[in-house]
């Protein structure tokens, strides 16, 4: 059996063959389920989610992209949503909750039990982008006094509701984060030793208040399941797992991939984005740079006489813009990695100048190279000497143009991502026009 053929019996009025759904189902991982319902509508997947038990529609719908999520939830009774909803992962189930509009969040609230609507309105209300809006509550804790055996008992009972046991954290009696304790440790050690003996103390944490991508890159560089999370007093209140530093690294690229060609926020995929939001994300900056590249036609109206005088020059003036803005774009694309990922600082960039200025020369040069023949053919040796020169000049000032922007928006605090793309060609479009008609016309007449 398929998930093709799965569509086929979920679309007959009858459903006949649900015995042999469910023990299909039960052979899939909820991941793969959770894409079989996005390619679905509402009735489909709830005629799925029937077949499952009630932890596994908490774990398939966990796997949801969150307007799926959102759909499901408002074509549910509130007492079956509540009940799934309780079943959810902590971090997942504040997700989806602050997804809800007010109407909706009021009247889920009542039908879930105290414990989880506290840990609901706790979660929910950290400010978005932060640790503390992407943790768990699900995790284990110890205290430094009790013995491996005794650990090992515990975490053996509560495991079936935690994200991850391997690492458990040891608190104190207010809660505050002393240490950590390895499961690994835990099995090695003689069962009477007591987690103060084998914790490891200075544990990694992050902020409540930490920014989100900051966590991620962490949980990355240091190579953990899992981070704690501190409040200001230096209680526990949280970690962050690897699999939502993974959505965190996901969606911050996305973010800067959207960003690098001068795209707002869809704030959904694009695939379910309407023409208006797709409209609305890529309509400013267009108009905006459609005004800037007035500046390009301004150029070359400037040098009129130079053009009339030699048409040739025409030909040559795609090539050597493009070659200009295709170059910019590609140091502003290593400068906003970089510096997304903490290679390379604002105060690196002296150094980084240099660098770029020897390779862009060297691009350039190469490149005058490669063009200097067709100069000649086409308007003659001065004019193959302008081309060239203008080559040179303009791959080197739009690399420079590329590498910098990214450090100039960094230093006031704002996202580099925006240096790429469209707006670095734009300037180096009209940077280039200059460029090109004033050696041209200081060389020619």
């Amino acid at each position: 059996m398929t998930f093709d053929t799965l569509a086929q019996d979920l679309a007959m009025e009858n459903g006949v063959g649900n015995a042999t759904n469910r023990e299909f189902l039960a052979t899939q991982h909820a991941a793969d389920i959770a894409q079989f319902l996005t390619e679905h509508d509402a009735d489909i997947d709830w005629r799925v989610l029937d077949l499952l038990e009630l932890q596994r529609q908490a774990e398939v719908l966990g796997y949801l992209d969150r307007e799926v999520q959102v759909e499901l939830a408002k074509s549910a009774p509130r007492a079956r949503l509540a009940a799934i909803v309780t079943e959810m992962d902590s971090d997942d189930r504040a997700d989806l909750f602050n997804a809800l509009s007010e109407e909706e969040q009021e009247a889920l609230l009542p039908a879930l039990a105290q414990a989880e609507r506290e840990d609901i309105r706790r979660l929910a209300g950290y400010k978005e982008g932060t640790a503390g809006a992407i943790m768990t509550s699900d995790y284990a804790v110890l205290t430094p006094d009790i013995t491996a055996r005794q650990a090992l008992d515990k975490l053996r009972l509560e495991a079936p509701d935690k994200e991850t046991i391997y690492r458990a954290y040891v608190i104190d009696p207010e809660r505050k984060l002393i240490g950590s304790v390895r499961l690994q440790d835990l099995i090695l050690v003689a069962p009477a030793t007591r987690i103060e003996k084998v914790m490891e103390r200075n544990t990694l944490a992050v902020s409540v208040d930490e920014d989100q991508e900051s966590v991620a890159q962490k949980i990355a560089r240091y190579d953990r399941l899992a981070l704690p999370v501190v409040d200001a007093d230096g209680r526990i209140v949280g970690i962050v797992t690897h699999d939502d530093a993974i959505d965190v690294i996901t969606q911050e690229a996305t973010e800067d991939f959207h960003k690098s060609g001068t795209v707002r926020g869809l704030g959904e995929s694009v695939r379910d984005a309407g023409i208006f939001i797709l409209y609305r994300a890529r309509v400013a900056w267009l108009v905006l740079l459609v005004f800037g590249n007035i500046f390009s036609g301004a150029g070359i109206a400037y040098f009129e006489d130079t053009i009339a005088s030699h048409l040739a020059l025409l030909f040559f003036l795609p090539l050597l813009i493009a070659s200009g803005g295709n170059a910019g774009a590609q140091a502003a694309t290593l400068m906003v990695r970089a510096i997304a990922t903490g290679d390379v600082r604002t105060a690196d960039w002296g150094k980084m100048l240099g660098r770029e200025t020897l390779v862009a020369g060297l691009l350039g040069l190469t490149m005058a190279l490669a063009i200097y023949g067709i100069g000649v053919w086409r308007g003659g040796p001065e004019i193959a000497v302008v081309v060239s020169v203008s080559m040179i000049i303009i791959v080197l000032v739009g690399s420079l143009i590329g590498m910098t922007l990214p450090f100039i928006l960094t230093r006031f605090r704002m996202d580099p991502a925006t240096a790429s793309g469209p707006l670095v060609t734009s300037i180096a479009d009209a940077v280039g026009v200059l460029i090109y008609f004033a050696i041209a016309t200081a060389w020619l007449l």
